[in-house]
């Protein structure tokens, strides 16, 4: 059952497919904005996806987020997201991102609850148009 406060926790390690330069957001060799929020969308999309009905899952829909400290290669990352609003199927989440040092990213993410299989056959019926 879904419920404000349930929290997720994911980890990995800066390489250099995750950095600015091959991610193509920048042109160092630090841990890539890009790559921060598929970290973030992935840790709230997990913690809540066994507690979806069956046949269910999420999509983002809506971030904003600050990337304030950067990370070099070989550093490890966490990040937190915490479940704090749930108004229909919108979900909304806090997330913040973590390096041995200290705190690198943080901000909001928005969710929706769909139905897997009706959302990918309306979205394939693009294709037909």
């Amino acid at each position: 059952m879904l419920e404000v406060g349930l929290k997720g926790h994911q980890e990995m390690t800066v390489t250099d497919q995750f950095t600015a330069k091959t991610m193509g957001s920048g042109v160092m060799d630090v841990f890539a904005t890009p790559a921060m929020l598929a970290l973030m969308e992935k840790t709230a999309f997990m913690s809540v996806a066994e507690h979806l009905n069956e046949g269910c899952g999420t999509v983002g829909t809506r971030v904003e987020i600050e990337h304030v400290a950067s990370s070099p290669i070989g550093m490890k990352i966490t990040c937190d997201s915490e479940l704090t609003a749930i108004e229909g199927r919108k979900l909304v989440f806090k997330v913040e991102a973590y390096d041995s040092k200290g705190l690198i990213g943080k901000g909001t993410h928005e969710r929706f609850i769909i139905e897997s299989e009706k959302f990918q056959e309306k979205t394939n019926r693009k294709l037909e148009q």
